[in-house]
């Protein structure tokens, strides 16, 4: 039996309303299972359990907060294969590859349990007759919102800073995803957090508007689309909490005529293979200088394809699975039919197969800057090629955006990839590589893209408060 209730003070629970809502394999279109949504009383349990356990762990040493989040690393280690299963149940992630999900996660809560160990103030003499200091102090109950694309990435790198800071958190998961964030709850448990410190709510966009107005979560960080960030950062002015949003992206990757093409075809291709596109830093808008145009396409789609065998998520040959529901497979396909009208189609544009949410990998060429498809993030394996000849010029297309997420440059010349690198507007630029991400790196978008950055030397910050403790002597 799948496990998919709520977890909450330790426990799994039920709804008290008995609401469900449906999670269907998006290999199969088959029913997975029913899973309770939380209303008001769940997510008052919630709260309540995660203000007692709070009273306890913000006293708790940083060594063991720090040892507790490497045993919850670990044990998410040992479950790996049981994780696998139920991501590729539940959105179509292919046990093959799972594994390269999952090491994210346990780096990530090893980066944050280190960083545990460093949460220390600063004092100062500058004030005559003062000996002034910062205490750095947690929020107490936080909420995390995920998005339905990485759901245990994102459960990491949500809970591991705010309990390594001290809080306690509410995760509420995606409806498309909510499994295994209601697995590591109960393994977080076992790695020695106390009961109440993490829960888990499963439900709807009205779940998480409960999170965002309730008055004793202080703080929100929210992972998603633009427009439900903007619904979240509504919600929670109300009662002025702290927010963080990451949010959408059009990221773009400009290649110049001095680049290694083999390296940045690879690249570029892999980064639209991950997780079928499904990735707000997929690079799905293209920059190439003119004169490279046609070697360029030839090998990326020889690396894209190449990269692709479509398949059930449960067989160790698959390395591509489906897109993550029925909703997001009509948006994709009706965008790629758009595309058909807008552009040309280099390659791909159909589904595969009759059963499951499969798509091909899709290039289209030819297309206007403010084409819908050359502006808007779409979210699945389709990206946009544009031309280009002058450094100017490619900068000023590849700013013309409200996204500003992640991008990338590709060139020899180092001074070139440096001046572009300044002049990028976005919050991440990668130079001959795809865009990723660096633990010791903050992450996060400008523009529409988001507001406070994540991960980083700085990933507690944002889950503290700071406050000026001012001593006469």
């Amino acid at each position: 039996m799948i496990e998919a209730r709520h977890f909450i003070n330790g426990e799994y629970v039920t709804s008290q309303d008995g609401q469900t809502f449906d999670l269907n394999n998006p290999a199969t279109e088959e029913l997975v299972t029913k899973v309770p949504s939380a209303g008001p009383a769940e997510v008052d349990a919630a709260v309540a359990s995660g203000l007692k356990a709070f009273a306890a762990w913000k006293r708790t040493s940083a060594a063991i907060k720090s040892a507790t989040l490497i045993k919850f690393a670990d044990l998410l280690a040992a479950n790996a294969e049981e994780l696998g299963v139920l991501e590729a149940q539940s959105m179509g992630v292919p046990t093959a590859i799972y594994p390269l999900f999952l090491g994210g996660c346990t780096t990530s809560l090893k980066h944050f349990a280190a960083l545990a160990l460093m949460n220390q103030g600063i004092t100062s003499l500058n004030t005559p007759g003062h000996i002034n200091m910062t205490l750095k102090q947690p929020f107490g109950v936080c909420g995390a919102i995920l998005p339905w694309n990485a759901p245990l990435g994102m459960f990491c790198l949500k809970v591991g800073p705010a309990v390594a800071a001290g809080n306690a958190v509410i995760v509420k998961t995606s409806e498309k995803a909510p499994l295994t964030s209601a697995l590591a709850a109960k393994l977080a448990v076992e790695a020695g957090f106390p009961p109440g410190l993490i829960n888990v709510v499963h439900g709807e966009g009205a779940t998480g508007a409960l999170l965002c107005a309730h008055a004793q979560i202080r703080k929100i960080s929210f992972t998603g689309s633009v427009g439900t960030g903007k619904k979240v950062a509504q919600a929670a002015a109300a009662t002025l909490k702290s927010v963080t949003l990451e949010l959408g992206g059009k990221s773009p990757a400009i290649v110049f005529e001095d680049a290694d093409l083999e390296v940045a075809s690879q690249a570029l291709a892999f980064s639209m293979f991950r997780n079928s596109g499904q990735i707000c830093t997929a690079q799905s808008r293209l920059y190439i200088h003119k004169s490279i145009k046609d070697k360029f396409v030839a090998l990326y789609k020889a690396k894209w394809i190449g990269l692709v065998k479509h398949g059930n998520p449960l067989e160790a040959a698959t390395t591509q699975g489906p897109l993550a529901d029925k909703a997001q497979f009509q948006s994709v396909t009706s965008l790629i039919e758009r595309g058909k009208l807008e552009g040309t189609l280099a390659f791909g544009g159909n589904r595969v197969g009759t059963t499951g949410y499969f798509v091909e990998p899709t290039l289209f060429t030819d297309m206007e800057a403010k084409a819908h498809l050359s502006v808007n993030e779409i979210f699945g394996p389709v990206a946009v090629l544009h031309t280009f000849e002058t450094e100017e010029e490619v900068i000023a297309l590849a700013n013309d955006s409200e996204f500003g997420l992640s991008s990338s440059v590709f060139t020899e010349n180092l001074n070139r990839a440096m001046r572009v690198a300044e002049a990028l507007e976005a919050g991440n630029v990668c130079v001959n590589t795809f865009n990723t991400v660096a633990m010791d790196m903050p992450f996060g978008g400008v523009k529409q893209s988001g507001i406070g950055r994540e991960i980083g030397v700085g990933a507690l910050e944002p889950y503290l408060d700071v406050k000026a403790s001012l001593l006469p002597r």
